[in-house]
């Protein structure tokens, strides 16, 4: 079985690399699970764990550490913001492992993020922005139920005000949220792990777990249905569904949602609704080196029935079609991003985050970008550590497509690391995909790239 998984992962990975079509995993540059997307005033905000690079090399399983956010207008291309809370944040918790899935909220103005340190509960903390930066306000733990148990928090706001918490593994709990969402109001109350709620589990029997529930509830609302979806066992897990004509149940299991797939041994559901359309968000172990501690983000459309029941899906190479156009004569960071290969995210506290170019050929795609009338001049922020041949191309529509420019990058240095460059470029107009091949003679970090533009 261990094998039949990972020539799946293989498989999927080979798929997405061929340029062109390949949108999940759509994040490349870091390893990433757990997603929690969240739609504020026309853009979705994806929180993520974040799996390190050297997770599990000591055969201690996951390693992580801090919480990432990624944005996007159009669900192709996404905005890397680098680590927006961490363990650290937490005073009272503990600090060497345990990052796991977090979810984000807003109420009045303020947006709470919901945190389980993995062994030590779950905390909140709370900021005015969604890109943070995230305080811990009450200085303890919000939820203190089963220091092993709290896990994967789902936050909820229903029709009257009143919020909720639901969480855990292998129980599914929830409690009231008071108004200020770092209090809660009355006892936990657990969700009746019953086979009319989440349907049986398949396989050996397990009298902690007889129902498909596994972990990674979260919570949803379409018409007058509230939804449930859920991390559904035996492991490796697959993405169950239960819907309720109320917040609290009871819960009626409906299915399955995405079946076991994609090399990874957890997965977990976000789901919202975008511009007219409705995406889950999962993960699986599709980016080079994945695994079940490495981990990478993905998405699908969901599709419903008449009657509200959700249409199967498959994983697949993602969505394809961006929502809207990106506009060329605006600013925007190099780790804006629809597809890469060889990069890396970086920060730094004076630059903020930007992407390194790991080795000759890596390169950046950029989807639907909208021209109009025509383009005349390129400006990049970059920089390099290496003196000559060095070069990043700018090509139209696949990886060699027509090259309308080439940045030539003068060697910086250690303390600034960055020049500005502007270029003439072949005119272009209309919608085309845009790529920035990365050139160099070193065996490895070739360039820093850190945002461009164009003029007209």
């Amino acid at each position: 079985m261990k094998y039949t998984y990972k020539l799946i992962a293989t498989l999927i990975t080979l798929l997405n690399c061929s340029i062109g079509s390949a949108q999940n995993p759509i994040v490349q540059t870091n390893y990433t699970a757990d997603p929690a997307p969240m739609v504020h005033n026309g853009t979705v905000y994806l929180y993520t764990s974040h799996d390190e690079d050297d997770a599990n090399a000591d055969g201690k399983g996951f390693k992580m550490l801090n919480w990432s956010l990624y944005t996007s207008t159009d669900m192709v291309n996404w905005t890397d913001h680098g680590i927006v809370a961490s363990l650290k944040d937490f005073s009272w918790g503990k600090q060497d492992n345990g990052a796991w899935a977090v979810q984000c909220i807003e109420r009045n103005g303020k947006f709470y993020l919901y945190c389980p340190l993995h062994g030590g509960n779950i905390g909140v903390l709370v900021s005015d922005s969604p890109y943070g930066p995230f305080k811990d306000p009450i200085n303890k733990k919000l939820i203190d139920h089963h220091p092993w148990n709290d896990i994967d928090p789902t936050p909820f706001i229903d029709k009257d005000g009143q919020a909720y918490l639901y969480w855990g593994n292998p129980g599914l709990y929830y409690v009231k949220l008071n108004k200020d969402m770092i209090s809660t109001s009355g006892e936990v109350q657990q969700i009746p792990n019953t086979f009319e709620s989440f349907g049986k589990r398949e396989g050996t029997k397990n009298e902690e777990r007889p129902t498909t529930y596994e972990e990674g509830p979260w919570l949803y609302k379409r018409n007058s249905l509230y939804y449930l979806f859920f991390a559904a066992g035996p492991i490796p897990e697959h993405i169950g569904y239960s819907t309720s004509k109320s917040i609290t149940g009871p819960w009626k299991y409906q299915g399955i949602v995405m079946p076991t797939q994609g090399g990874s041994f957890t997965n977990h559901p976000g789901v919202i609704d975008f511009k007219g359309k409705s995406y889950l968000f999962y993960h699986n172990a599709a980016l080079p080196g994945g695994s079940g501690f490495t981990r990478s983000v993905c998405i699908e459309e969901v599709r419903f029935n008449k009657d509200g029941s959700i249409v199967q899906m498959n994983m697949t190479a993602g969505i394809k079609k961006s929502l809207s156009p990106l506009n060329p004569y605006e600013k925007t960071e190099a780790e804006t991003i629809a597809w890469s290969e060889g990069v890396k995210s970086m920060t730094d506290n004076g630059t903020g985050n930007f992407v390194m170019a790991k080795y000759n050929d890596a390169f950046i795609k950029v989807k639907e970008v909208d021209f109009r009338k025509g383009a005349s001049k390129f400006s990049s922020r970059i920089g390099t550590a290496h003196k000559g041949n060095v070069s990043m191309e700018i090509r139209l529509d696949t990886k060699d497509g027509a090259l309308i420019g080439t940045v030539n990058v003068p060697m910086t240095t250690a303390n600034e690391k960055w020049t500005l460059q502007t270029i003439e470029v072949k005119k272009v107009s209309g919608v085309h995909d845009l790529y920035f091949i990365f050139k160099g003679n070193a065996k490895t970090d070739i360039l820093y790239f850190d945002y461009w533009k164009f003029l007209k």
